[in-house]
């Protein structure tokens, strides 16, 4: 591949530009996913909440889409311990926003995305993308091996440098640096929940001097700016979820889509009230009364079984004011356009900067 300063991370992707669509679950979709894979990018589908059936029926669109490489990811997280007191104390807590809604009582918490198992690993072999990814740590090692088998190049995400380097010897291929800029979840899984909040800047070179594999830069970046300062630091590639949301081919809702256009950097904050683990989203009424209240969440991912159907409902109410709204630090940068003009434009305008640079 020509016209980047490091080639690797295209040549180990089979993709023309380093550019990779982050997952993000609940928003991506086989259209936009496809479009990013046909304008030479990596398109990712975020498969963390979905069943066997549903990776199936979406890597079948996505297929019908593209012909290109593409992503699947995954979430690895450990079943969470009930607490059946901290439950009662959140449910009570909720209970207003519930009546609000004539949503009648908080349901029992509940785990809702599935653990990367057995089943889905046999689901991941046999649809055989070209790239498999992870948040919040690897799955063990024997799943790693059989997934390279199947010829799935492994991608995953570090919020440390002590990250990064435990990945590698998990058996990741490539290693997304992901900063504290990044919206939606971090993908901390060493140490305290809250210990990975290194910026960008900080974070992506002391990877790329603590690893041998390709490193992908993640948070804040949104435009060919930031895509060549990733290449300054030291990263082969991009991650870049944010700025697609804007998208057509984006499924999110359309106030969260307007609220995103609007969004200055200190309008976002990391907050673990919405799942129960630090990600960061678009500040709102429930973020802002949540943080003031100090309840503690419920574990990951049972404070999101209880939060979700306040979101529900407020995206049919088409209110703000309760809806999960993932964005990250460089929302303002978004462009409207769809996904495929989008990657090009990201493409050319970071080789225009490179070539000022």
């Amino acid at each position: 591949m020509t016209g980047w300063p490091r080639s690797e991370l295209c040549d180990l992707l089979g993709i023309e530009h380093p550019i990779i669509q982050a997952p993000m679950a609940g928003a991506t979709t086989p259209p936009l996913a496809a479009a990013v894979s046909n304008a030479g990018g990596l398109g990712s589908l975020g498969c963390a909440a979905q069943s066997a059936d549903q990776v199936r029926a979406d890597v079948a669109a996505l297929r019908d889409g593209t012909n290109h490489a593409f992503n699947l990811n995954f979430f690895v997280h450990d079943a969470p311990v009930p607490d059946a007191e901290n439950e009662a104390a959140m449910q009570q807590r909720l209970a207003p926003y519930y009546n609000e809604l004539e949503l009648g009582d908080a349901p029992a918490a509940r785990s809702i995305f599935p653990i990367f198992g057995e089943e889905m690993l046999a689901v991941v072999t046999e649809l055989s993308p070209k790239v498999a990814s992870f948040h919040f740590g690897l799955p063990e090692r024997a799943m790693i091996d059989a997934l390279k088998e199947a010829g799935a190049v492994i991608l995953a995400s570090a919020t440390t440098v002590c990250e990064a380097i435990a990945l590698e010897a998990g058996g990741a291929d490539a290693v997304i640096a992901q900063g504290v800029e990044a919206g939606g979840h971090r993908g901390t899984f060493l140490g305290d929940v809250e210990s990975g909040t290194v910026g960008t800047f900080a974070l992506v070179p002391q990877v790329v001097d603590a690893v041998r594999v390709p490193v992908i830069a993640a948070g804040g970046v949104a435009d060919g700016r930031g895509i060549a300062a990733a290449f300054a630091l030291g990263a082969s590639g991009a991650q870049i979820g944010t700025a697609f949301l804007a998208c057509p081919e984006a499924q999110i809702h359309p106030v969260h889509r307007e609220l995103l256009l609007q969004t200055p950097s200190e309008a976002t904050q990391v907050t673990r009230t919405i799942s129960g683990r630090p990600a960061r989203a678009i500040v709102n009424r429930y973020i802002t009364e949540m943080n003031e209240s100090g309840a503690e969440p419920l574990a990951f991912p049972l404070q999101y079984s209880l939060s979700g159907p306040l979101n529900a409902a407020s995206r049919k109410n088409d209110s703000s004011e309760l809806m999960v709204m993932w964005a990250g630090q460089g929302a303002a940068l978004a462009q409207v356009l769809p996904a495929g003009e989008l990657l090009t434009k990201l493409a050319a305008d970071a080789k225009t900067v490179l070539a000022e640079m």
